[in-house]
């Protein structure tokens, strides 16, 4: 049957239909293409005939005052792949997984992308791992084909542990993490560039291609007030100080008391910055923090230097002032006592001497709660420093309006308040320097590649503290204190040298340990005309004896020493001290040790009132300057 007119055209119609059905499912088609997707396909097709590759900038140094370099950034290498060019992923990846120690199936996942022009798959190859790849290429390894090594940059520290919470650390990316790598890390880092070439379906660079190329601008270089030699005096000091000791841990801060630069800072225990122990965050962490700043403690009898200058200039007391020990002083029904046998009669310089802490009860009381908590605003304790480093606290005291007279007496002698090593040697440095307060400082300048300084650190007069006639009777009555009293074990032959040493206590659970505690010294030299002040700080000592004067004294002497010979300041006096071999005294009647012990031109001091010597520290045999100190036990 023939189809009739009317049945034609339905069918013609019909065709028509479908026809612009499939023109308006190719219309939204090609819509989407060209419009909403036109973007992204952009990308993705440049992405499959370009190759960009990132410059790195190289991170700018860490220099020590005198150029010497604490940071830099050493080469390394870059492996990446081309997945194009990779026939067997699974082979590339079975290979190269114990070379580059990874897990042979994040390398397979990576290369099997076929989408991408090249992929990383790990920085900071050390060289030796890339030599042998190198090797392996030149060799023709097929199942390497598609594997490139570029040149890295990775962070370098020329003296491994060394000032470790002060330099701080970068991620295995170079980005800052810890410590002034983190702090100046715009200033360090620097800004990366590109190379973008045009490659072929098999990631190969097309012949005379157009490119564009961004040159990386390098970091800045960053200056510090740091002398890598003093630092390394101060090291070696914490070191033996640590061992010696078996201690818990040791601080050392050294600055020029006459501009508030910092000239070293350590924190034991500490680790090799080229290789830290990132496999154990909370080690990493712990080790990281830069307790010089942020860690309070009661600083026991290096506070008695403050309470001093504080009495002097209210002309509450004078050096010559008598006083008298019965080795117990009682303030409102509680009982301060000695911290040896009672000193009986003596001055207010002796007092210092002896370390007597009746005698800083009194001066406390005398001073005031008022007059002593506007000192303490005076010499910095109650705010931060403002040192240029990150992780600084404040110290803590009792309100103001809370204080007892019992908290006062205590706080005469360096308890009840707790201050950070930086805030405590700060205001020690201004009762030495006439009395200025200043605002200590580590990063000298920053230059970038250039040569042009973006920033230069300066000294910065904070406020003042006291007079320059007190400063000078404290320099004198610290000298005295080295000299003649409990800071013996800090003489330098041929020099003059200030200081005082502290015993403070440690709380366990919120309650005064009766075995642990922490000894420290501040010392400064010459004590005319301060160039170098030190404190030094013992934490939990496992020694019989662990006062500041044994534990800490010698150290801060070391490096006190090995500083001035390397600055070059001339001895300031004539005086020699000899060598003494103590001699064996246990077993003996406290008189006849005593004699002996003078006999051989040393000093001594007596724990326990019984008759009979059961310990001496330092042992018999050992060897002290003339007039050091021998400490004795009775029970």
């Amino acid at each position: 049957m023939v189809p009739t007119g009317p049945l034609i055209r339905r069918r013609i119609l019909i065709a028509l239909g479908i026809f612009f059905c499939l023109f308006l499912v190719l219309a939204a088609r090609l819509a989407d293409l060209q419009i909403f997707q036109a973007k992204a396909l952009q990308q993705r097709a440049q992405a499959q005939w370009t190759s960009e590759s990132v410059i790195y900038p190289v991170r700018g140094s860490i220099l020590d005052r005198n150029g010497n370099v604490l940071a830099m950034s050493a080469t390394a290498y870059i492996a990446s792949a081309s997945p194009r060019q990779i026939a067997d992923p699974a082979a590339f990846a079975r290979v190269l997984s114990p070379i580059l120690n990874m897990d042979p199936e994040k390398i397979e996942t990576k290369v099997s992308d076929r989408s991408r022009g090249g992929v990383v798959l790990m920085r900071q190859l050390p060289m030796e791992v890339a030599q042998q790849l190198k090797t392996m290429l030149a060799e023709g390894n097929s199942d390497l084909k598609g594997l490139y090594l570029e040149e890295d940059s990775r962070r370098y520290y020329p003296n491994g542990a060394f000032a470790t919470q002060l330099l701080g650390l970068t991620t295995i990316d170079g980005v800052g993490q810890a410590g002034l790598e983190q702090m100046l890390n715009d200033f360090l880092s620097g800004r990366s560039g590109r190379v973008l070439g045009e490659i072929d379906g098999k990631g190969r660079e097309l012949a005379y291609s157009a490119g564009e190329y961004i040159a990386a601008v390098d970091g800045a270089d960053v200056t510090l007030t740091i002398d890598q030699s003093i630092q390394s005096f101060a090291e070696k000091a914490a070191r033996e100080a640590m061992s010696v000791n078996n201690a818990k841990a040791v601080r050392v801060l050294v600055m020029n008391p006459q501009t508030g630069e910092i000239l070293a800072m350590v924190n034991k225990p500490d680790f090799d910055l080229n290789n830290p122990p990132r496999d154990d965050v909370s080690v990493l962490t712990e080790r990281m923090r830069n307790r010089l700043l942020s860690d309070a403690y009661e600083p026991g009898s290096t506070f008695k230097i403050l309470t001093s200058a504080i009495a002097l200039e209210e002309k509450h007391t004078h050096p010559q002032e008598g006083f008298y020990c019965s080795g117990k002083y009682t303030v409102d029904g509680s009982t301060v006592r000695c911290w040896g046998n009672p000193h009986g009669a003596q001055s207010m310089a002796q007092a210092l001497q002896n370390s007597c802490n009746p005698v800083f009860t009194e001066l406390g009381l005398r001073i005031g709660t008022d007059t002593f908590y506007d000192y303490m605003d005076r010499f910095g304790l109650t705010k931060i420093t403002g040192v240029d480093l990150n992780g600084e606290v404040s110290g803590i005291r009792i309100a103001k309006e809370k204080v007892k007279r019992v908290d006062l007496a205590r706080i005469g002698f360096g308890q009840s308040i707790a201050v950070t090593p930086i805030q405590l040697l700060n205001a020690v440095c201004s009762v030495i320097n006439g009395g200025e307060l200043l605002q200590p400082y580590v990063v000298k300048s920053v230059t970038d590649p250039t040569g042009e300084t973006w920033h230069l650190g300066e000294r910065t007069v904070v406020g003042r503290t006291v007079s320059a006639s007190t400063s000078a009777t404290m320099r004198t009555l610290l000298r005295d204190v080295v000299d003649l009293g409990g800071g013996k074990n800090a003489r330098i032959e041929g020099y003059a040298i200030g200081g005082k040493t502290g015993t403070a206590q440690v709380y366990v659970d919120g309650v005064v340990s009766s075995d642990r505690h922490i000894g420290s010294f501040v010392g400064f030299a010459p004590a005319d005309d301060p160039k170098i002040a030190v404190l030094l700080i013992v934490d939990e000592a496992d020694v019989p004896v662990d006062y500041g004067s044994v534990t800490a004294a010698p150290y801060a002497r070391d490096i006190l020493e090995q500083s001035l010979m390397y600055m070059g300041v001339a001895p300031e006096t004539d005086q020699a001290y000899s060598e003494v071999r103590v001699p064996d005294v246990e077993g003996l009647s406290v008189k006849d040790a005593a004699g002996l012990l003078r006999e051989a031109g040393l000093t001594l001091q007596i724990q326990g009132s019984a008759d009979t010597v059961i310990q001496q520290l330092p042992s018999a045999g050992a060897t002290l300057r003339q007039g050091g100190m021998v400490l004795l036990y009775t029970n």
